[in-house]
Formats: C-alpha cells, structure tokens, sequence
C-alpha cells in the first residue's frame, strides 16, 4: 500500500508528463500568432485609407460650396445704397433675377432663379421702378418684387403711320388717361417740335412711332413730351436738314414729304423710290396726286373713289400743288432716310401691283396706263 501513488502524484491521471519547456514555447508561439491576427484586422489597409480620404475632401467641398450658397442667399455687410431697377412689361422670371444681378441688388442670378423656385412668390412680376438696394438678401428681394413697384409702368405701341387720332386713341386705352386730353396738349402749343414752323401748334407728324413705357406718374401732356422728345432724337440721328437743291426742301416740309412715304409704302424696299417720285415731281412742278393725302382730308376711308378727288382741302394733292400743310402721319426712320437720300429714278408713277403692298413704278403715261391695267387684271385697284 505504501507504494501507490498520492493524490499529489503526477502520474496519478494517467498522462505523460510534458516537459514544461514545451509548454512555455507553445504558448509563445500560440500568444505570438494571435496577435498578428488581431492586428491585420483593425487597422486600415491602403485602399481603405484612400476611401477615406476622398470622401473627407467631398465633404469639404460640398460644406465649401454650401457656405457658398448660404453667402449668396444672405451676404455678409447688410444691405448697401439706395438703388432705382426698371422692370420692363414682359419680363420673364429669369430676365429679372439677370436684372438684380446687373444692378448689385443680389449676388447670383443662378442662385436666385433656384430660390424662388423653392420659395414660390415671383411666378409673375409687376412691371414698373422698383425702389431697391444693393447687396440685398434673397429674401428682402423676393419680399421687394412680391410688395410691387414704386411707379407702375403701362406699355403703349405706336406703329408707324398713325395719324394724331389714331395716337390719341392708343393712349386714351391706358388705364387714367384720356383721348380728348392727349389731343388738347398735343394740340395746345405747349409742347414743341424744334421742327416746327413759327405759328403752327399742331403736333401732326412730330410724334414718333415707337413703344413707350408710360408711367403711372405721367399724364397726357408728358406723353406727348415724350413722344416729341424722341422725334427730335431720331430726326438728329438721320441728319435732317434742309435738303440740296433743286427741290430745296426745308426739315419740316421734309418731314411732311416723309409722311406721304409713310402712308404710301407698304414694303420696305419701295420707300426710296416712292421718295424719287414725290421728288422728281416736285422738281418738275407736277401735283403730287398722292390717294394717301386725299384720305386724310375725308377721314380715312378704305379706297378713294372718282369722286373723292374732287375735294376741296389743302390735303388733296390731286387739286394742290406742291406738298400739304402738315404731315399726313407719323414717319418713321425708315421713311425719314428715304425722303433724305431718295432712290436716283427718272420715275413719276407708281401703282400697286401685288397684294402684298408692292408698287411698280413708271416713268411715262402710257407705262402708267399698262401698269394700271395689269394692276385692274388682278384685282387690286
């Protein structure tokens, strides 16, 4: 019995004992292999590395260019002087933001047009002089354009060719004003024409056709200021003058000679040699007969018949030599240029020969007379 083994006895479980240098290197081995594993596994590879970096420079630039935004839709230093804008009828939402943007009201008209889009307010904006100041936020600017303009503007179209009625009754249609006042001022001699003879008031033929944008301050008599104004502009511009001899014209009976043009051409290339023959005929002391100035004297009919020419008016160039008293209309450019420098023709007729307004021209009676025929064939006189 006292050869067995005691419960503190090695063998006694019946394994082999290992030597303990075993056991030390073999923990070594498994300690060192283990954490090589766990290193791999937490840190970042190379590509990883590269991910990250990118998406932390997209990150910068996209809170960069949201900075960026935000100083656009409020920038810094409040708002700046006092700035008058006009915003023309018609203008689009886009022309608008362009507008601020020219003027130093806001920043970024990009940024803008994308603002009011979210915001909603400005899908259509009053025309007129908007009281502004630059440097303003995106809203105070959208809060300025929905509160509306200080002076509201009204577009009036005068084309050419219109007599003083017929402007009268344009700007008697907008809103506050009235046909008879326009007529009274345009009438009154209180507005000039520098062109204007010494003792003539009326204002035939000196209001130029244009589109104007009236405003809501400007009552008849600036309108006819105005429009007067801008006569003397382009008659500048054209040169009017007294023409060169022979038919020594002076500016005024040049722009009386420049209204039958108007009246009488209905397509552009005809005007200087309708201009050729209202001159050639004036050299020659021939009347005019112009069918033009006879329907200005009855008040505009559509056609003048046979007996329209027998009127008695200073207007009928059919009974009258030489030019009428006052323009017939309103000339414009074109036909101012034209009665200037006229078309170098020996011709003295002329007669419609196609429905789109064209003439043909004739420097004989008898080439009158086959002109006239043709013109009857086709149904247009």
């Amino acid at each position: 019995m006292t050869d067995a083994p005691g419960p503190d006895d090695p063998s006694a479980t019946g394994v082999p004992e290992t030597p303990s240098c075993g056991d030390s290197a073999a923990g070594n081995a498994n300690s060192g292999g283990t954490g090589g594993g766990e290193g791999r596994r937490g840190g970042l590879t190379r590509r990883g590395r590269m991910v990250f970096g990118v998406l932390a420079v997209l990150l910068m630039v996209g809170l960069g260019a949201g900075l960026w935004v935000l100083r656009q839709v409020n920038p810094g230093g409040g708002p700046g002087q006092k700035i008058a804008v006009d915003i023309n009828p018609g203008t689009s939402v886009a022309g608008v933001a362009d507008r601020l943007e020219a003027k130093g009201v806001i920043t970024s008209a990009q940024i803008f047009r994308v603002y009011l889009k979210f915001r909603g307010g400005a899908s259509t904006i009053q025309a007129g002089e908007y009281d502004l100041r630059t440097n303003l936020s995106m809203g105070a600017a959208r809060a300025a354009l929905r509160r509306g303009p200080s002076i509201k503007f009204e577009k009036v179209a005068i084309p050419e060719g219109l007599t003083l009625d017929q402007i009268a009754d344009r700007v008697g249609a907008l809103p506050g004003r009235n046909r008879d006042r326009f007529l009274a001022a345009a009438k009154s001699g209180a507005v000039r024409s520098k062109w204007q003879p010494p003792g003539q008031n009326n204002l035939e033929g000196l209001l130029f056709p244009d589109t104007y944008l009236v405003t809501d301050k400007e009552d008849e008599t600036a309108i006819v200021r105005r429009m007067v104004t801008r006569f003397d502009q382009v008659a500048d511009e054209v040169g009017l003058r007294a023409a060169a001899a022979p038919t020594a014209l002076g500016g005024y009976q040049l722009i009386v000679a420049a209204s039958l043009v108007e009246s009488e051409a209905k397509v552009t290339e005809d005007r200087p040699l309708i201009a050729s023959v209202i001159s050639n005929r004036l050299q020659k002391g021939m009347k005019l007969q112009i069918d033009a100035t006879v329907l200005y004297a009855i008040g505009h009919k559509d056609k003048v018949l046979y007996s329209d020419l027998e009127v008695d008016s200073p207007y009928n160039t059919y009974k009258v030599d030489g030019l009428p008293p006052t323009p017939i209309s309103a000339a414009g450019k074109a036909s101012l240029e034209a009665m200037l420098h006229p078309a170098a023709t020996t011709y003295l007729y002329y007669v419609l020969s196609d429905k789109n307004g064209k003439h043909a021209f004739a420097t004989t009676p008898a080439e009158f007379e086959a002109l006239k025929a043709e013109a009857r064939r086709k149904g247009l006189i």
